[in-house]
């Protein structure tokens, strides 16, 4: 059974979640806020969408007498991090990320979106602003330990994974029941295979993501988002390979088995495939690369 919005349920010692109250298909149960430490001061991993009642789950969660210290948000998607400041006005914990929005996009995909050729931005925190910056590597040291910060765009730019002990908390990069959405500009399958390279080096023994169940074989997980990436690819190029076609005749042409409804998505997963392989000289869009563009392979 499904755990109910609101719910909270210890992981281990050191770790509660916190179920925020807004499952969808592209949420699946709701997201994952998560409370770490054991003493009288608390670290928080996204404070998921701005809602009273998950605040106040939140606030119920610590015990009586502790406070929060730390806000984590593993990216700038209204469902992680619109809930943030709200929580720590009423908190007083200042608000970590990687950046705004905007942060970490790849030069290429910020060119095309200024020049209008992409749209995209589903569900971005638009005024989401961190009180603190981390960059990459960054180690805070925290009442709940030592928490390393791993920059892991591919979802989207400014995301940040976050190492505790041997878990890993993988936000959108790395979940067990789907694969993460990857929508242009802000997302990025080259980045995506690249942060996914740098999670499997990193060695986590579990995964703690931002919707669903803990991931306990994080290296089998990342090794079959991978393969799954590279037989969507092969499956594209096969696709153009017999006649040129435009984004939507194309994800209808490889996404064979999924309804109507889902399409759309789809679509922004395999515009991510068409641009990382454009940047590899495999494929040419015409008359240039844009959404409404015409693909073949070179």
């Amino acid at each position: 059974m499904d755990p109910r919005p609101d719910t909270l349920t210890q992981l281990d010692d050191a770790v509660i979640r916190i179920l925020a109250p807004n499952p969808s298909p592209m949420t699946y149960w709701g997201t994952n806020t998560y409370v770490l430490g054991t003493g009288k001061a608390r670290v928080l991993i996204d404070p998921g969408p701005d809602d009273a009642s998950h605040r106040t789950a939140i606030l119920n969660a610590l015990p009586q007498g502790s406070r929060l210290t730390h806000i984590l948000v593993t990216h700038a998607h209204v469902d992680h991090s619109a809930g943030a400041r709200a929580l720590a006005q009423e908190t007083g914990a200042p608000i970590f990320a990687f950046g705004d929005a905007q942060t970490g996009r790849a030069p290429h995909m910020d060119a095309l979106a200024q020049d209008g050729l992409l749209a995209g931005g589903e569900g971005l925190d638009h005024g989401f602003v961190p009180d603190e910056t981390v960059p990459h590597d960054t180690v805070l040291d925290t009442p709940a330990g030592a928490i390393k910060a791993l920059h892991t765009p591919g979802h989207m730019g400014n995301h940040l994974c976050f190492g505790f002990h041997d878990t890993v908390f993988s936000g959108d990069l790395i979940m067990g029941w789907s694969s993460s959405l990857i929508s242009p500009p802000d997302g990025d399958a080259a980045a995506f295979r690249d942060s996914c390279a740098l999670m499997i080096n990193h060695g986590p023994a579990r995964l703690y993501p931002g919707h669903g169940a803990p991931v306990q074989t994080p290296r089998e997980r990342i090794r079959f988002l991978l393969n799954h990436r590279a037989a969507r690819e092969a499956q594209i190029l096969r696709a153009l390979g017999e006649k040129p076609m435009d984004l939507l005749t194309l994800t209808r042409a490889v996404y064979t088995d999924l309804p109507a409804s889902h399409l759309p998505m789809a679509a922004r997963n395999t515009l991510a495939h068409l641009i990382d392989l454009s940047q590899k000289n495999r494929v040419s869009a015409t008359p240039k690369l844009a959404e409404s563009a015409t693909f073949s392979v070179r």
